[in-house]
């Protein structure tokens, strides 16, 4: 436990580009960072400030990727249990070299931070961007990235020994890239309410396994369904809440689940539930670029299953689409799109994941 008004000093071997600092240097640095650094670096300026703050609180902008972002508190102390459980279940202890290429504004930039300084990790940081590893030649421990960086890091990877990847699901076309690679690759569960990752899975392993392979639960975490199959998690250690999501999933054992999708997004065409994730895996094989399944309303359906692709539109395109899409022998009939948009550009939250909803009433105004 912290007290309200103390956090623990930073660890003897944590460095920030090579230099260790304690928490006393760490407000110089800070204030240097905001008044003269670039403005990823002023975002961790801020941060660093409000870690060395006499409050057992952290206000944190959750994603936006359901709803409207908005600004919560998470404790310190769960910040700091967190980061533990991390270096214990990705085996990572003092001395390891981690790569920040995630900005500090939201909670997956601020755990590699506090990661570092409580772990003890010698972090460098290099500005957030599509793609992280180029000009870089060092080989890192660990890193964090979105699916969107590291679809444009592979050829990089080598540079990187351990790799989770949050923020979004990880295609199975993304998923294929990663087989045979050294680098180990794990994609995450999580949230902002939960400080960052509760599970993960390993998504490159030597077994060629046609089944989706399930997440393993971090230390410390206990999880449920409620009536609508939507997991509940209770973890004392990073939240005071026993939290109810919106994510439908599959209860494999105490300490494994399979994520089927999210209850928001779930189509209820002429009383079949379709869930856009689980369809949108099997559409994969055919379709590059991004795209996303949503419900429309139906006279006679209720809600009709529409298939949004981001591109170009052109008659010829659509028609092979459509082709593509029919042929794809996993889906039921009824998981086959009623609809298919062909749009430029999506609408999307402030971190860049897709925004559903949005993109579909930019489509219907």
């Amino acid at each position: 436990m912290i007290d309200k008004f103390c956090i623990p000093d930073t660890h003897i071997g944590f460095k920030i580009n090579k230099l260790h600092f304690s928490n006393e240097d760490l407000a110089k640095v800070a204030y240097n960072l905001i008044k003269e650094g670039e403005p990823h670096e002023g975002e961790v300026g801020d941060f660093l400030l409000d870690w060395l703050r006499p409050s057992e609180f952290i206000e944190v902008n959750t994603s936006g990727s359901t709803g409207k972002s908005k600004k919560i508190k998470v404790r310190k102390e769960h910040m700091i249990n967190s980061a533990l459980a991390t270096g214990k279940f990705f085996d990572l202890p003092a001395g390891c070299t981690a790569l920040m290429c995630l900005p500090a504004k939201y909670i997956a930039g601020k755990m590699m931070l506090v990661r570092a300084m409580v772990l003890g990790w010698e972090l460098d940081l290099v500005p957030p961007s599509s793609n992280p590893l180029d000009n870089l030649y060092k080989t890192y421990d660990f890193c964090a990235m979105t699916p969107f960086q590291l679809d444009n890091s592979i050829s990089r990877l080598h540079l990187i020994k351990k790799l989770i990847v949050g923020g979004g699901a990880v295609s199975p076309n993304l998923q294929a890239l990663v087989q045979g690679l050294n680098t180990k690759v794990y994609e995450t569960f999580g949230m902002t309410e939960t400080v960052s990752h509760i599970a993960a899975k390993k998504l490159n392993t030597k077994k060629n396994k046609k089944k989706p392979a399930p997440f393993k639960l971090m230390p410390n975490v206990h999880i449920s369904k409620d009536n609508r199959d939507c997991l509940v998690i209770n973890a004392p250690s990073i939240s005071d809440d026993i939290l109810v999501t919106n994510d439908v999933v599959e209860i494999l054992t105490y300490k494994k689940f399979l994520w089927k999708g999210r209850y928001d997004n779930v189509v209820n065409s002429g009383g079949i539930k379709l869930y856009p994730e689980d369809i949108e895996r099997k559409l994969s094989d055919v379709i590059d670029g991004r795209f996303f399944l949503i419900g429309m309303p139906d006279d006679a359906l209720g809600e009709k299953l529409v298939l949004f692709i981001e591109a170009d539109f052109s008659e010829e395109l659509l028609a092979e689409l459509q082709l593509k899409v029919r042929s794809v022998k996993k889906l039921h009939k009824y998981e086959i799109p009623k609809k298919i948009y062909l749009i430029q550009k999506f609408e999307e939250t402030p971190n860049g994941k897709i925004h559903r909803i949005n993109t579909l009433r930019s489509k219907i105004k």
